[in-house]
């Protein structure tokens, strides 16, 4: 894996958080905003409206600057545009009530509809095993809520509040003018993946090009760990799903393709003791009723040459691929995260090795931050199953430009996504 940051608006050494771009704003009457340390008449007896109240100051005019460079969201400005905005918000300045009732639900109108049109899900190539994982528009009620529980309205639209962190991040190193047009489109691309992500909650998130997994509470990461991924030849998919149960002493059922690529070359070299001193076992087929069978009745140079396909379970132990436990999210790609007995492949940089499964670095810890306490199997049954009381939601995504304070780190693409790569890059430790 290699990584390296853009650094955006040098000033002695330090970085400068990247300006909201003003030159929009020709799209659109000038808009004046009044200072913080003001006053203004509309400050006072306005508890009623959202726009208008005390501690709303500089709300509007960051909701105009994000409707007006709405492009950077891939969305038509058009359709926020509006030419008496700017008009009814300095009339309101005068402290009128009907005038702030008049500019107070025009914004809130802009407000829901920009932002009803950013949580729509994006078509990026997203699996959502579970529907309600996937960004829905929310109510014009939700919206406005969570708007009016903000403490600082300017803040939470200049943050885009109702959205990922990442993704107002983004946003503003998009319209720096400083960034070189490679860069920028990576950017934009990246920003369409965050769209999937959502603004809040306790989840799981694996960024697959970064190879680390993030523990999220409330916009918070609380724990991270390295991550193993899948190669190039089985890439681990973009994916939202619910974490519904652990399985503790896991076999592995081995897919036929690794079967046939790691598994059988052995077998022909060393004979059917391979097979019992790795711990893996035979099966009559890939039902739920499949039996042991007799490894000696296989033709193994069929299966190598891939002419037959051949079940093999590895049993819980020392050995087992799966190592202690495994974290299910049911789906048809066969897609989980596991334990693992290989702890030294995290020491490497590009940590491409799995058949598309996540194998992570620390998955005793990860289970006790989604049980709240630690997981320990119960004597030495295989496939000890562990409900969880509430589901957790995983996001496995996969971004190759994210936020790092106010830089810009960038990640190897290591499934060729991205169309483009940055022009300019600087090299960082990682």
């Amino acid at each position: 894996m290699s990584l390296s940051r853009i650094q955006i608006g040098l000033c002695a050494g330090r970085l400068v958080r990247p300006a909201l771009v003003f030159a929009s704003l020709a799209l659109a009457p000038t808009l004046a905003v009044t200072p913080a340390s003001a006053q203004p008449a509309w400050n006072q007896g306005t508890s009623g409206s959202l726009f208008f109240r005390p501690g709303s100051q500089g709300a509007a005019a960051e909701l105009i600057r994000l409707a007006v460079t709405a492009q950077a969201d891939g969305l038509d400005p058009r359709r926020y545009r509006s030419r008496d905005l700017p008009r009814l918000v300095r009339a309101a300045e005068s402290g009128n009530p009907q005038a702030i009732a008049r500019a107070d639900r025009a914004l809130t109108e802009l407000f829901v509809r920009y932002a009803q049109d950013l949580r729509r899900a994006p078509n990026v190539g997203i699996i959502y095993v579970d529907n309600e994982l996937r960004p829905q528009a929310p109510s014009a009620a939700a919206l406005l809520a969570s708007a009016a529980a903000a403490p600082d309205l300017a803040a939470y639209m200049r943050d885009m509040g109702w959205m990922h962190p990442y993704y107002a991040q983004l946003r503003r190193q998009l319209t720096d003018a400083r960034l070189d047009p490679a860069t920028r489109a990576l950017v934009s691309k990246n920003m369409v993946r965050v769209r999937s992500l959502p603004a809040n909650g306790r989840y799981v998130m694996v960024n697959v090009a970064a190879q680390r997994l993030f523990m999220v509470e409330n916009n918070q990461t609380v724990d991270m760990m390295r991550v193993v991924v899948g190669k190039p030849v089985y890439p681990t998919p973009m994916m939202a799903a619910l974490i519904r149960y652990t399985s503790l002493r896991p076999y592995w059922n081995v897919p036929s393709d690794l079967a046939a690529e790691r598994i059988v070359p052995n077998v022909i070299k060393g004979g059917t003791p391979y097979l019992r001193a790795k711990g893996y076992q035979v099966l009559s087929d890939w039902s739920d009723k499949a039996r042991v069978i007799n490894p000696a009745s296989i033709d193994w140079q069929a299966v190598a040459a891939g002419r037959k396909e051949v079940r093999l379970r590895q049993l819980p132990g020392p050995a087992n691929s799966m190592g202690d436990m495994k974290f299910m999210f049911p789906n048809a790609q066969g897609i989980y995260l596991h334990d693992t007995p290989q702890d030294e492949l995290f020491n490497e940089a590009a940590r491409l090795f799995s058949g598309g499964c996540v194998r992570l670095e620390a998955a005793h810890r990860l289970a006790t931050w989604l049980y709240g306490k630690p997981l320990r199997a119960k004597g030495a049954a295989p496939e000890q199953k562990v409900p969880m009381a509430k589901p957790v939601p995983v996001y496995l995504t996969y971004l190759t430009a994210v936020p790092s304070g106010t830089e810009l780190a960038i990640y190897e693409d290591i499934y060729k996504k991205d169309a483009v790569a940055p022009a300019r890059r600087r090299l960082a430790a990682r």
